[in-house]
């Protein structure tokens, strides 16, 4: 029989979410504190210059749009021209180097954590399971069953923005020259936009076929019902394939304003806020960051799911489907479950939420 001398200890417990978030916000504190210690700001184009407050401040923590070039193929950048000029420049920018640093973090991480032994996995390999089932539940819930191949396609875009988004936030990340966050730089972002455009593009085309993929923007065959439903069904086709056009764009523009506006915005405070570092602000950021890196992986996943639908309709059903979406009433001749195999209206009002963000 078991002693109550014998009860076994209770178990150690870890900090836990909180006190681990607690713990980073601290420790970027004090960065900041270093930071504005070691790279104290200086007027631009002069390290090491006198930097009155608080303009000069305010600017030498500001970074242009253009990122810094840390290296060319062609040292002299070439002329200016009154004309509109097209040049191409192999260069590497502080931004994709500062990207390259975060994917190769990134890919140690991973490294490290996939070295569990057999049975009997580590803490890093469980963390790094339990966020890959959250957000495999949190994608496959909005996508349906059947987005589930792409949920990888999710997690990597998720994750790499995200931290390219927060380690703007940790300094000396934004302070030096050769720093940045790749995010804040419209050219990364306009990259990745195109990246997940031709994604969502190829696999319509594979998973459907050219015709099938095609009828979508124009279903010519709308006219057997009659001229006026083929005008009203070309017309919905002809607008839904200029919205896909302009994805890139969108993407790529909502992303970069956020991260871009809050570098500035972060920079002016904590000029002005020498002495107080801004703990709020940088609260918000890290919220925000988290939030447009989640907007623009869902975007992209469900572009995806929305491509690879079948769109297979009865002669007149899509002109029908236009006339009640504008005056709010079903279709006549819709039929329940006709259109089961596509995602689930959840995931079209998600997605209508998230573009409007």
């Amino acid at each position: 029989m078991a002693t109550p001398d014998a009860a076994e200890p209770p178990a150690k417990r870890g900090i836990g979410i909180r006190g681990a978030l607690i713990a980073a916000l601290v420790f970027v504190i004090i960065l900041d504190a270093i930071a504005f210690v070691v790279f104290p700001p200086f007027p631009p184009g002069e390290p090491g210059a006198p930097c009155p407050f608080p303009v000069c401040f305010i600017q030498g923590t500001l970074e242009l749009p253009a990122p810094e070039v840390l290296w060319s193929l062609t040292p002299e950048p070439p002329a200016p021209s009154s004309g509109l000029t097209i040049t191409f420049e192999p260069s590497i920018t502080n931004t994709i180097f500062t990207m390259w640093l975060v994917t190769a973090g990134l890919l140690i991480f991973i490294a490290l954590a996939g070295r569990g032994s057999a049975g009997k996995p580590g803490r890093l390999q469980n963390f790094g399971e339990w966020a890959y089932e959250m957000m495999d539940n949190f994608s496959t819930g909005i996508g349906g069953l059947t987005s589930r191949p792409y949920v990888p396609v999710f997690v990597t875009f998720f994750t790499l923005i995200l931290f390219s988004n927060w380690i703007g936030l940790v300094p000396p990340v934004g302070r030096v020259e050769y720093l940045r966050a790749p995010t804040s730089d419209v050219n990364v972002t306009i990259g990745l936009a195109l990246v997940a455009f031709v994604m969502f593009e190829v696999e319509g085309f594979r998973r459907l076929g050219g015709r099938r993929y095609l009828s979508k923007f124009f279903p010519i065959y709308e006219f057997k019902k009659g001229i006026a439903a083929g005008g009203i069904a070309m017309f919905v086709g002809v607008t839904e394939f200029m919205l896909d056009l302009v994805r890139p764009l969108t993407l790529s523009m909502r992303l970069f304003g956020n991260i871009y506006g809050g570098e500035v915005a972060l920079g002016v405070i904590t000029a002005l806020t020498v002495a107080f570092l801004p703990v709020l602000l940088l609260g918000l950021e890290f919220m925000l960051n988290l939030i447009q890196a989640l907007i623009f992986s869902i975007l992209t996943f469900m572009y995806i799911v929305l491509a690879i639908e079948p769109h297979d309709h009865e002669e007149g059903e899509l002109a029908e489907e236009a006339v009640g979406a504008a005056t709010g009433h079903e279709p006549v001749n819709a039929e329940p479950g006709s259109r089961q195999q596509g995602p689930a209206p959840e995931a079209r009002a998600s997605l209508g939420q998230a573009q409007g963000i």
